[in-house]
C-alpha cells in the first residue's frame, strides 16, 4: 500500500513528461514547416505539418461547438458510467454529431459541409462520368494513371472504387450533391462513437468501453470527418473491428465482409489486418474460426470485385506511380516522416501520448508477469510440484489484465501508424487519411485515472477549436 502513492506520483510525472514532448514536436514541426515553406521546399502545405491554410475565424459554428465540448467534458464522463448500454450508445452517437455538425459550421454551411467534397480533385467530380457500375469497374485501372485525356481526379485513382461506388451509390438512390454526401460523411463517420466502444464490451471489459466513448465523442479528428470521406472509412474500419469482437457466428462472416470491402476503399487498410488480428486473439473464444470465417467474407467481397473487373494489386502498383507523378514527389520525407505523428497528434488530441505510454507501460508489466509465471510454472514442474494457482478463474495466463483490450489494440493501432509513416506513402494530409487508425488509439484513454479525464477531454476540445478556428482545412 505504501508504494501505490509514488506510483500514482510517477505516473503523473511521465503523463506530463509525455504532454512536454508532445508540445516541444508540435513547436519544432510548425517552426521547421514555416522555414521550409519560405524556402519552397515543396511542402504544399500552407500549414504545415497541416493541410491547411492559416486563416483565423469565427462561424455559425463556434457557440455551438463550445457549448457542446462544456457538456460533454462537465457532464460526460459520469453519463458514461451511470447510463444504461443501449442509451448511452444513442446518446454518444447524438452527441458525436452534434460535435462534428459544429466544428463544420465554423466555416459555414456552404464551406465547411456543402462544398467539401464537391472540388475537382474529389468523389463527387467523378459522379456524373460513371454511366454504368460494371464498365466503370472493369475499366477502373486504366485511367488510375494522371496525364491522359481520361484519368480519374486525385482522390478517385488515389483509392480503390469503392470510395466512389460509395458516392455513386448515394446518387443512385436521389442523395446526390454535396450536402447529402457531407452529412453522410458526418452521421455515418460518428458511429465510430458506437462502434469502438462495443467492441471493448464484446471482448470483456465493458468499463474500458464506458470510459473511452466521452474521448471519442470529442475526437478533434471530428475537423475532417465532417467532411471528408475518411469519416465513412473509418466507420466501416470500426464496423469490421467491433464483429469480429462480437461472440455470435454470423458476426465474423459479416465483419469480414465489411473489412474486405475497406480493402476497396483505401489501398492502406492492408494494414487494419495487424488490428483484425489483435481483435481476434483479445477474444475469450472460438478464435480459430471466427479468423477463418472473417477470412472467408474478405475473400467473398475481393471475389466479387474481380469478378467486375478490378484487381487490387494491380490498382496498387499503379496508384504508388501515380503517387509520385504528385505532390510526393516534392514533398521531403525527411519532414513528414515525423511531422506526420504531429498531423496525427492534432487529429487525435493530447491524451494519445500519455495514453499510449501508459498502455505500453502495462502491456510490459503484463509480458513480464507471463514470462514471471512460465518461469515458475518451469520450476514447480521440475519439483514435481502442480503448476495449480497458475491461473485465475478465467483461465487467464498469470497476471492478465481483464482490461487489456485497451492496452493492445491501441498499441496495435500504433504499429499500423508506424508502418503507413515509415513506407514513405502517407506524406502529409494524415490528419484526415489516419482517422480509421486514430479512433483505436484512443482507446488507451481507458487507462487514464478517472479523476484526471475531465481535464484531458478539456484539451482535447481546446485542440478541436483552436485548430478549426485558426486554419482553414482542407478535406
Amino acid at each position: 500500500m505504501t508504494h501505490e502513492p509514488r506510483r500514482t506520483t510517477a505516473s503523473r510525472r511521465r503523463d506530463l513528461t509525455v504532454l512536454a514532448l508532445e508540445g516541444a514536436l508540435l513547436v519544432a514541426a510548425v517552426g521547421v514547416g514555416v522555414v521550409l515553406n519560405r524556402r519552397g521546399a515543396g511542402l504544399h502545405a500552407d500549414a504545415a505539418p497541416l493541410y491547411a491554410t492559416w486563416r483565423p475565424h469565427l462561424g455559425w459554428g463556434t457557440v455551438p461547438a463550445v457549448l457542446t465540448a462544456a457538456a460533454v467534458v462537465r457532464f460526460g464522463p459520469g453519463v458514461a458510467r451511470r447510463l444504461s448500454w443501449p442509451r448511452l450508445l444513442a446518446v454518444g452517437w447524438l452527441a458525436t454529431v452534434a460535435w462534428t455538425v459544429s466544428l463544420a459550421l465554423v466555416d459555414g454551411w456552404s464551406a465547411g459541409l456543402t462544398e467539401r467534397l464537391t472540388p475537382q480533385a474529389e468523389y463527387l467530380h467523378e459522379v456524373p462520368r460513371v454511366r454504368e457500375v460494371p464498365a466503370m469497374l472493369a475499366g477502373f485501372t486504366d485511367r488510375i494513371l494522371d496525364f491522359r485525356p481520361d484519368s480519374w481526379s486525385t482522390h478517385t485513382a488515389g483509392h480503390p472504387p469503392g470510395a466512389l461506388l460509395l458516392f455513386v451509390g448515394l446518387d443512385r438512390i436521389g442523395l446526390g450533391g454535396g450536402t447529402s454526401a457531407a452529412l453522410a460523411c458526418v452521421l455515418v463517420g460518428a458511429t465510430v462513437s458506437v462502434s469502438v466502444p462495443a467492441a471493448l464490451r464484446w471482448l470483456g471489459d465493458e468499463a474500458g468501453a464506458r470510459a473511452v466513448l466521452p474521448f471519442l465523442v470529442l475526437l478533434p479528428g471530428a475537423v475532417w470527418v465532417g467532411a471528408s470521406a475518411d469519416g465513412i472509412f473509418a466507420a466501416v474500419v470500426a464496423a469490421g473491428l467491433a464483429l469480429l469482437a462480437r461472440p455470435a457466428r454470423w458476426s465474423a462472416a459479416l465483419g469480414g465482409a465489411l473489412l474486405g470491402f475497406a480493402l476497396h476503399l483505401s489501398y492502406g487498410f492492408l494494414l487494419v489486418g495487424l488490428l483484425a488480428l489483435t481483435v481476434v486473439a483479445l477474444r475469450a473464444a472460438d478464435r480459430l474460426r471466427t479468423l477463418l470465417i472473417a477470412g472467408l467474407g474478405v475473400g467473398a467481397v475481393t471475389g466479387v470485385f474481380v469478378a467486375a473487373g478490378f484487381w487490387w494489386l494491380d490498382g496498387y502498383h499503379l496508384v504508388v506511380e501515380r503517387y509520385y507523378q504528385g505532390w510526393a514527389a516534392d514533398r521531403p520525407y525527411g519532414y513528414w516522416v515525423w511531422a506526420n505523428l504531429v498531423a496525427l497528434l492534432l487529429s487525435t488530441g493530447p491524451v494519445a501520448g500519455p495514453a499510449l505510454a501508459r498502455a505500453l507501460g502495462r502491456a510490459l508489466a503484463e509480458v513480464r508477469s507471463r514470462l514471471g509465471g512460465a518461469a515458475l510454472a518451469e520450476v514447480r514442474s521440475r519439483l514435481g510440484g502442480a503448476p495449480a494457482g497458475l491461473r485465475n478463474s478465467s483461465g487467464a495466463g498469470p497476471g492478465r489484465d481483464r482490461q487489456s483490450p485497451t492496452v493492445w489494440l491501441p498499441l496495435a493501432a500504433a504499429g499500423t501508424v508506424l508502418a503507413a509513416d515509415l513506407s514513405g506513402l502517407s506524406k502529409a494530409e494524415v490528419e484526415r487519411i489516419w482517422l480509421p487508425f486514430a479512433v483505436w488509439l484512443l482507446v488507451a484513454t481507458a487507462r487514464l485515472p478517472a479523476g484526471h479525464r475531465r481535464w484531458w477531454l478539456a484539451g482535447q476540445a481546446a485542440t478541436a477549436l483552436a485548430v478549426n478556428h485558426l486554419l482553414w482545412t482542407v478535406s
